[in-house]
């Protein structure tokens, strides 16, 4: 059954609940929610699976980044100390390290600038998939109500 099916199911189930006297609440059938719940989530499209890895994926390529760039930071400073020894080699060493330091991490931003942008398109993706079946949604709901009349 479609998603839109199973939210009809639910919402019936939520409409017909016995109501409680003196209180806005009602008696419904649980387990029938529960499994109507169950088989939406079944239901949803692969784009919020998607979203969602791409989601860990984004920070696990941070994680990396930072672990990259930590690792190539800890390296040149054993370099810097390894050519101390010499004013000239120490200015050089220091340079290399500030240029080896910026270069690890700009690549971290690269990286992390990526998996933003790309973690972006497609959430917008879904969200914009998501919002033409929320209107579709409504579209039919309103047809419905419109045909009650």
């Amino acid at each position: 059954m479609d998603i839109f099916g199973l939210l009809d199911i639910l919402e019936d189930e939520l409409q017909k609940g016995a109501n409680l006297p003196f209180a806005s609440r009602a008696l419904i059938d649980k387990d029938k929610c529960l499994e109507t719940i169950k088989e939406i989530r079944l239901s949803l499209p692969e784009e919020l699976k998607q979203a969602e890895w791409v989601k860990k994926e984004r920070q696990r390529i941070l994680v990396e980044a930072q672990k990259e760039a930590d690792t190539i930071s800890t390296e040149a400073e054993q370099r810097i100390k390894a050519l101390v020894d010499d004013n000239e080699i120490t200015q050089g060493a220091y340079q290399q390290a500030r240029e080896i330091t910026e270069n690890a991490q700009n690549s971290a931003k690269e990286i992390r600038l990526g998996a933003k942008e790309y973690a972006d398109n497609l959430l917008e993706d879904v969200e914009g998939y998501l919002s033409g079946q929320l209107q579709i949604l409504r579209d039919n709901r309103q047809e419905l109500n419109a045909k009650k009349r």
